[in-house]
């Protein structure tokens, strides 16, 4: 029968359990996975400052020969402090449930002992990963949001900045007007560009991640059918053959992005009849990781997660699995972001 001192061992140490928990399987993570879409930006504390500054150019008042120059003004600033959110998970391991690992040996006893615990960190991991997903949807929307709906961060309201509203691509329109999908996804490209005030110059490039309804209505709409027509991808618009309901194409320079989100449709999702349109590369999207709360990582730069055991010192009757996360997703340039509709 197990011994509880094997989770003695130096492999539950809150620096080794945190080590293979960051190696640990797949949740959702479309936008996490993105390249150039969230910089990473672990810090030492829980406090993170954000600094606001404006740049606008602005025209040159022409001045007599040997008049003095006009006096450029410093760059105004604002710093703002925010703290990253934790997540915080559990799960107990009692004494009966791993009571019928034989110890033939204490190596074969710590191996079976170690599947258990890093099978309920699998669990909880996903959850944190899936909770990173869900936020970030939330920050390339512009509003961060928790679990239970309640609003964590609205970017818009806190850089006093306004999202514009939704653009109709009018894919219910039976008998559309040639070219207005491409004149509604150039009219999204230049607003974001003017909103972004220059960040990340040509290297911009604008994705959407879209609802099934809006992604269908889409893809068999006659224009985009027509473009696709005598192209290599004609025959996946056609047929869907290329076997992948959630796919991407790119149109008008936007890459358009079938959102799978969770199985219920609601917990992680991009609405159905919507496209949430946003900037990639430009640098205004930032995700901050805080450091763990234990004096095994105190003032070092924070990581994705965390990991320890908790033991039962009083009655040695079963051990706990914890798992952190303390993450903070940043949108500094709301007024970038665009939402599309099918239909008014």
């Amino acid at each position: 029968m197990v011994a509880m001192d094997v989770f003695n061992n130096s492999a539950f140490s809150a620096i080794s359990m945190t080590a293979a928990v960051n190696k640990i399987g797949y949740a959702p993570n479309l936008l996490r996975s993105m390249p150039g879409l969230f910089v990473p930006k672990p810090v030492r504390t829980h406090d993170v400052f954000i600094e606001e500054r404006s740049r606008s150019p602005a025209l040159i008042q022409t001045t007599p020969l040997g008049a003095p120059p006009k006096e450029k003004g410093g760059d105004p600033r604002t710093a703002r402090s925010f703290r990253t959110c934790r997540l915080a998970q559990s799960s107990t391991i009692h004494a009966h449930e791993i009571q019928g690992i034989r110890a033939f040996g204490s190596e074969t006893e710590l191996k079976q002992v170690m599947v258990e615990v890093a099978d309920r960190q699998s669990v909880m991991r996903t959850d944190v990963e899936l909770t990173w997903e869900h936020m970030m949807l939330g920050a390339v929307q512009g509003l961060v949001v928790d679990a239970d709906g309640t609003e964590l961060y609205d970017w818009a309201d806190i850089f006093d900045q306004a999202i514009p509203a939704a653009i109709d691509f009018d894919l219910d329109n039976a008998s559309p007007e040639a070219g207005a999908i491409r004149i509604a996804c150039n009219e999204l490209r230049r607003g974001v560009a003017v909103s972004l005030k220059g960040l990340g110059g040509n290297a911009v490039r604008i994705k959407a991640v879209v609802g099934d309804a809006f992604y269908d209505k889409l893809t068999n709409h006659p224009e985009i059918r027509e473009t696709y027509l005598n192209q290599q991808e004609a025959r996946a618009l056609r047929d869907g053959s290329d076997g992948d309901i959630w796919d991407s194409f790119s149109y008008a320079k936007i890459e358009f992005l079938n959102y799978r989100g969770t199985d219920d449709g609601s917990t992680v999702a991009v609405p159905d009849d919507e496209a949430k349109f946003f900037p990639v590369g430009a640098g205004i999207f930032q995700i901050a990781y805080g450091c763990a709360e234990t004096f095994d990582f105190v003032n070092t730069l924070g990581r994705e997660s965390y990991s320890w055991l908790i033991a039962d010192r009083d009655r040695n009757a079963w051990v706990k699995p914890e798992l952190y996360s303390y993450p903070l997703p940043v949108c500094t340039m709301p007024s970038a972001l665009r939402k599309g509709v099918v239909g008014a």
